[in-house]
C-alpha cells in the first residue's frame, strides 16, 4: 500500500485541535479543540472513474477532480466551554455526541442539513474519559475518571450505572458482539464486564517486560461489521505508552501479537474492513547533521502485524485520527490543522490476457476468497472461490495465485488462465511474499529464500531438450537461499533441496524481485541488486545503490529496471549491455555480461505505480498521487488527473483499473470500471486526422513512427478510400491481411461497393449491409450476412423477396437449427430443422426431448435404403422401445439385427415368429443354448418362461412335468406339485390349440 498527504484545512486563530470523528455514513467530520471548538466539515469528491472517463472521451486534460477535495458544509457548533476532547459517531441514527474537559456531554442530530443540539448532560464531578456506542448504535457506554460508568439507550434514558470504587478509568471499547464491554484502567489494566455491569475478568498485559504497568495510551475494537479479512482475524488493539500494541483475536486469546512502534504518544484507529491499523505517534529521526528531533508518524499495519507504511506528518503532534468509510482516506488532527491522507491499498487483483481482470475479495459470510475472472471486453465473468489467498500476479496469459495450505505451514502456486481453471500447481515450504510469473516460470521469494519453478517449456525449444528434459523427470523446482549468492561471476549459485530445506535467518533480506524471460533481479534491503541467469540460476553481476527498494521492474527487453524505494521515490537503472540482448530475450552466458551499469539523473517522488510499455522499452507510466505520467525516455508528458491502478501499458494506450469503485460493489463490475488512456502521440494523431488532414498526420506518423500510428492511418485511409497512403501504412506495419484486402477492394468497380467492404472489415455490418441495399444489390447483403453467419438476419433477407433460392432459405434455417442444438435447446432446434427438411438431426432431437411418437413417425417417410432407418432403430434399442425398432429394422430389411434385438430384448416370441416368416436358421440352437445356460445355473422357471415365450410348448410341458416329479421325490408340498402337473397339462393343451391353428392357417 501507499500512503500521501493530500489536503490540509487550517483551523480559524490557530485552535488547537484534539478529537476529529469521520462518519462512515454520510462522511460527516467531526473536529473539537480548545476553547470549545466543534465543528462538522464535510467533503465533496467527484467520482475518479468519471474525470478519466473526461480523458478518454475528449483525449483533453480534466479539471483536478480526483486529487481535491473542497467542502461541502463547514458548521461550527456552539455548546461547550471547554476543550472538546472527545467525539463519536452513532451512524445508525446519525447522532453525534462530543464531550469536553468538564465533563459537559451534548448529543447533536440532523434536522434539514443543519446540525442542532438535541440532549445535554453533566455529571458535574468528573471528567468524561471515553465513551463509546455499541454497534448496533442503541446503547452508548460513558466512563469518567474518578470510575463511574453509565450505559445510556439512543434516546437519553439511563440503563444501567455502577461506580467502580478505587480505579481511575481512561478507554472504553464494546466487544463486537455488543454483549461485553472492556475498561482501560490509567494503571494499564484491563477489566472486563458483561453489558449489565457484572465483572468477568482481567485481561493480562504482554507489552511490560518488567513486572510493572503500563499506562494505556489508547484502544480501538473493530466491530466485524464488514467482515473480517480471515476467519479469527485479530481485531482489538490495545496500545501502551512505551510503544508497544497488543493485538489480541478476543478477550480469550492467550497468545496475542505484541508489535514495537518505537513511537511515543500512541493512537490507534482500525479501518472500516479491520484489515488495516492505523498507528499515529511521535518518532525520534535523526537529521543529515546528526541532530536528533521529534517527529509526528502515523504506521500502518495489517491485522497479523506486518509492517505496511509509514507517513510522516507536518506538526508536533497527532492528537487524533480517523478513517473514511471506504478506507481510502484518514483524518489527522495535527496542531491547528486537519490533515487528510490517501491510502492506495493493495489489492488483491492482476490484469492479463490483454482483456481479462482478475480480482479476489472476500464476502461478509464466507470464509473463502471470491476470485472473479472479467473479460473486460466481452463481459463474461467465471467465478472461483480460494481457501486463504494472500496473492495474485499475472504476465501474459497467465495468472498466478498464492494461497495457504490447510496444514498452514506449506503454501500453494496455482497457475490459471484467463477463466481461472489451474494449469499448473505446486506446493513450498515457505511463505513467499513477492511472486512474480513469465511465460514459462514461477518466480516466487520470501526474506531468504528464492525459488525458480518451470512450469512450462518454452513453445519453440527444440526436440532434444524435451527429450533430456523428460530423462531428468519433467520440468524442476530449483530453490536457492540469498547468502549463498557468492561474489563469483558465471558460477551457478548452490540449490536447495525442497524437501530438506529449513529457513535460515538473514541480516539482509529480500525486498523486491523482476523476472524476465531469461534475467532474474533481485533486490536486497541494503540495496545491493543481484542479476541472475534464469535458465542456468547464475550469478551475471551485482550493483550497489543507495536505496531501499520495496519494488522494482524490468522493461520488454531486460535493459532497464525501475526501482520504488520505501518512500515513494522512483529512480531508474540501465543494466550492464548483455551480448545479444536484444536477440528475443535468449539466455547469454555470463562471461560476455559488461560490468557495471547506468544510474540515471531521474528521480520521481510519491510514486506507487509503475508499468513499463510492452512494445517500447523506453517508455514507462507511473502514478503520482492522483496524477498519471507517461514518459518517454525519461521525459514525462503531461500529467493526467486519474486514480486508476494502471492495468496495461502497449499500443500507446493505458488501460487504468479504476479497484477503488470496483470494490465498493465487486459482485457488479462494470465497463466503466476500465478506462482506456491514450498517449500524447496518439492523441495529437488523432486530433490532426480530425481537425487538418489525412496527409499532415501521414507526415506527423512518419516523423513519430510506431505501428499503432500507422494503424491510425491506414483504417482513416481506409475510410477515406485513400487506398495508397493505406498500402504504405499497410507495408510499414508488415500487416499481410490488410494488403490482400486491399488488393480485392482495387478490383472492385464501384465506390460503393468498396465503402461497404471497407464497412465490414471494420465490423460495421450493418452499416455495409445498408449500403448494398441502397445500391438495389440484396445478393451481396445476403452475401455479407452469410459469410459473418448472421442466419437470422439471412432469412429475414430472402424472405423479403427479391434474391436467394430455397437452397440458401434451407441452409439458413439448418444453420439457425445447428444455433440452438449447440446449445442443447432441442424444441427450438426441431421448429428450423422441420423448415429446412433436416431428417438426421431432426432425429437427434427427436431423441433427446424423448418424443418417440414423432420419431417413430419418421420411419415411415424414409425410403427403404435409407441408413437412417438403422440409426433411427438403434435409438429405440436404447430405450427398450422392441416393437418401433423392429419396425425400423424390417423396412431396413435387415432380419438378423431384428432378430438379435427381440433375443436382447428377450421377446423370444417375436424372435421366433419372426425367423420362421423369413425363415431365418438358427433360432432353434439359439433357443436351446440359452435355456441350458439358464439350467445349468439352476433357474428352471426363468427357462420355462423362456420357452412359453417363444411358444415351445412341449418343452415347458417337460421342463414342468420333470419339476413336479422331483418335487414329489423330494416330498414337497401336494399342492405345488398338483399345480405343476396341472401347468404341464396346459402347455400341452396350448401346443394342441397352436398346432390346430398352424394347420387352419396352412388349409386355408
Amino acid at each position: 500500500m501507499f500512503v500521501f498527504l493530500s489536503k490540509k484545512i487550517a483551523i480559524p486563530n490557530g485552535i488547537k485541535l484534539r478529537t476529529v470523528a469521520w462518519d462512515n455514513d454520510q462522511g460527516w467530520i467531526a473536529c473539537g479543540g480548545e476553547d470549545g471548538l466543534l465543528k462538522v466539515l464535510k467533503l465533496e469528491t467527484p467520482p475518479a472513474a468519471a474525470a478519466s472517463a473526461a480523458v478518454a472521451a475528449d483525449g483533453k486534460k480534466p479539471a483536478e477532480a480526483a486529487a481535491t477535495s473542497n467542502l461541502s458544509m463547514n458548521q461550527t457548533l456552539e455548546g461547550h466551554t471547554g476543550a472538546v476532547v472527545v467525539s463519536k459517531w452513532n451512524e445508525q441514527h446519525r447522532k453525534l455526541t462530543t464531550s469536553d474537559q468538564y465533563g459537559l456531554i451534548i448529543v447533536w442530530i440532523l434536522y434539514k442539513g443543519v446540525w442542532y443540539e438535541e440532549m445535554i448532560n453533566n455529571r458535574n464531578k468528573s471528567v468524561v474519559a471515553d465513551m463509546e456506542w455499541s454497534k448496533d448504535g442503541s446503547r452508548i457506554c460513558i466512563i469518567y475518571e474518578d470510575g463511574a460508568v453509565i450505559v445510556g439507550s439512543v434516546d437519553g434514558n439511563r440503563i444501567w450505572g455502577k461506580e467502580l470504587k478505587q480505579v481511575t478509568l481512561s478507554h472504553v471499547q464494546w466487544s463486537p458482539d455488543g454483549k461485553s464491554i472492556l475498561f482501560g484502567l490509567s494503571s494499564g489494566e484491563l477489566h472486563y464486564y458483561d453489558g449489565t455491569g457484572t465483572f468477568l475478568a482481567k485481561l493480562p498485559v504482554y507489552c511490560s517486560e518488567t513486572a510493572t504497568t503500563l499506562k494505556i495510551s489508547a484502544m480501538d475494537w473493530y466491530n466485524g461489521s464488514n467482515g473480517y479479512v480471515e476467519p479469527k482475524a485479530p481485531c482489538l488493539a490495545i496500545a501502551f505508552e512505551n510503544g508497544k500494541i497488543q493485538i489480541m483475536r478476543d478477550d480469550k486469546d492467550q497468545s496475542p501479537l505484541v508489535l514495537d512502534t518505537n513511537m511515543r504518544f500512541l493512537n490507534v484507529k482500525w479501518n472500516n474492513f479491520g484489515s488495516v491499523l492505523a498507528v499515529s505517534g511521535i518518532q525520534f529521526a535523526r537529521s543529515a547533521q546528526g541532530d536528533e528531533k521529534e517527529v509526528s508518524v502515523v504506521q500502518f499495519y495489517d491485522p497479523f502485524g506486518q509492517y505496511l507504511r509509514s507517513l510522516k506528518v507536518p506538526g508536533k503532534k497527532i492528537t487524533s485520527l480517523s478513517w473514511e468509510h471506504g478506507g481510502l482516506r484518514i483524518a489527522l488532527a495535527v496542531d491547528s490543522f486537519i490533515y487528510f491522507a490517501n491510502i492506495r491499498p493493495d489489492y488483491k487483483w492482476c490484469f492479463f490476457a490483454q482483456d481479462v481482470l482478475a480480482y479476489g475479495f472476500q464476502k461478509y459470510d464466507q470464509p473463502e476468497t471470491t476470485i472473479v475472472y472479467w473479460n473486460t471486453r466481452t463481459n463474461e465473468r467465471h467465478v472461483k472461490l480460494v481457501n486463504k489467498l494472500s496473492i495474485m500476479t499475472a504476465h501474459g496469459e497467465y495468472c498466478l495465485l498464492v494461497s495457504k495450505a490447510d496444514d498452514g505451514e506449506n503454501h500453494i502456486l496455482t497457475v490459471a488462465n484467463s477463466i481461472g481453471t489451474a494449469i499448473e500447481t505446486r506446493h513450498i515450504p515457505f511463505a513467499p511474499k513477492i511472486v512474480r510469473i513469465t511465460k514459462t516460470h514461477v518466480v516466487a521469494a520470501s526474506a531468504e529464500i528464492i525459488l525458480c519453478w518451470q512450469f512450462r517449456m518454452p513453445p519453440k525449444k527444440s526436440g532434444a531438450l524435451e527429450v533430456i528434459r523428460k530423462k531428468e523427470g519433467g520440468l524442476k523446482d530449483r530453490m536457492f537461499h540469498i547468502d549463498d549468492v557468492g561474489d563469483t561471476v558465471n558460477l551457478e549459485i548452490p540449490l536447495l533441496n525442497l524437501e530438506t530445506t529449513k529457513n535460515r535467518n538473514t541480516s539482509d533480506p529480500v525486498t523486491a524481485i523482476s523476472v524476465s524471460d531469461s534475467l532474474l533481479i533481485v533486490a536486497r534491503q541494503s540495496g545491493t541488486f543481484l542479476q541472475i541467469a534464469l535458465q542456468s540460476i547464475s550469478l551475471e553481476t551485482k550493483y550497489a545503490i543507495p536505496i531501499r527498494p520495496q519494488f522494482i521492474s524490468l522493461n520488454c527487453n531486460s535493459s532497464r529496471l525501475a526501482m520504488l524505494d520505501v518512500s515513494g521515490v522512483l529512480k531508474m537503472l540501465e543494466l550492464g549491455k548483455r551480448a545479444g540482448a536484444g536477440n528475443n530475450g535468449s539466455y547469454v552466458a555470463a562471461n560476455s555480461v559488461v560490468e557495471g551499469g547506468k544510474l540515471f539523473d531521474f528521480e520521481r517522488k510519491d510514486v506507487w505505480d509503475i508499468e513499463w510499455a510492452t512494445d517500447n522499452p523506453e517508455s514507462f507510466a507511473i502514478m503520482e498521487k492522483t496524477r498519471l505520467f507517461i514518459f518517454e525516455n525519461n521525459v514525462p508528458e503531461e500529467p493526467i488527473t486519474c486514480s486508476g491502478y494502471i492495468g496495461s501499458f502497449d499500443n500507446l494506450q493505458i488501460k487504468s483499473i479504476m479497484l477503488d469503485e470496483l470494490f465498493k460493489e465487486p459482485e457488479s463490475p462494470s465497463r466503466e470500471h476500465v478506462v482506456s488512456l491514450d498517449s500524447r502521440s496518439l492523441r495529437e494523431a488523432r486530433a490532426i486526422l480530425t481537425n487538418v488532414s489525412l496527409q499532415e498526420a501521414l507526415n506527423y506518423v512518419e516523423e513519430n513512427p510506431h505501428p499503432r500510428l500507422w494503424k491510425l492511418i491506414s483504417d482513416s485511409a481506409l475510410e477515406k478510400l485513400e487506398l495508397g497512403i493505406a498500402q504504405k501504412a499497410f507495408v510499414r506495419v508488415l500487416d499481410y491481411k490488410g494488403l490482400q484486402f486491399l488488393k480485392k477492394i482495387e478490383k472492385l468497380d464501384d465506390k460503393d461497393k468498396q465503402r461497404a467492404e471497407v464497412a465490414a472489415y471494420f465490423g460495421h455490418i450493418e452499416v455495409a449491409e445498408k449500403i448494398y441495399l441502397e445500391m438495389d444489390r440484396k445478393d451481396l447483403a445476403i452475401g455479407l450476412r452469410t459469410q459473418m453467419g448472421d442466419w437470422f438476419r439471412v432469412v429475414q433477407l430472402i424472405k423479403s423477396g427479391g434474391s436467394g433460392d430455397d437452397v440458401m432459405l434451407e441452409k439458413a434455417w439448418n444453420s439457425i437449427g445447428d444455433y440452438y442444438y449447440e446449445r442443447q435447446r432441442w424444441a427450438q432446434a426441431i421448429t428450423y430443422y422441420l423448415q429446412g427438411r433436416n431428417v438426421e438431426k431432426l432425429i437427434e432431437c427427436h431423441y433427446m426431448v424423448e418424443d418417440y411418437e414423432s420419431l417413430e413417425k419418421i420411419i415411415y417417410t424414409l425410403s427403404e435404403t435409407s441408413p437412417l432407418l438403422v440409426n433411427i432403430a438403434e435409438k429405440f434399442v436404447t430405450v427398450g422401445l422392441c416393437d418401433q425398432a423392429v419396425s425400423a429394422y424390417i423396412k431396413a430389411g435387415d432380419v438378423k439385427s431384428v432378430i438379435d434385438i427381440c433375443v436382447q430384448l428377450n421377446k423370444w416370441n417375436m424372435a421366433v415368429e419372426l425367423a420362421e416368416a423369413h425363415r431365418f436358421q438358427g433360432i432353434e440352437a439359439l433357443l436351446a443354448k440359452y435355456a441350458a445356460e439358464l439350467l445349468e445355473k439352476n433357474k428352471p422357471l426363468t427357462a420355462i418362461e423362456l420357452y412359453r415365450k417363444a411358444n415351445y410348448c412341449q418343452k415347458s410341458a417337460r421342463l414342468l412335468y420333470d419339476l413336479a416329479e422331483e418335487e414329489a421325490k423330494n416330498g414337497k408340498n401336494p399342492l405345488r406339485i398338483k399345480k405343476f402337473y396341472v401347468l404341464a397339462a396346459l402347455e400341452v393343451e396350448r401346443y394342441h390349440q397352436l398346432t390346430k391353428a398352424r394347420k387352419g392357417g396352412i388349409d386355408n
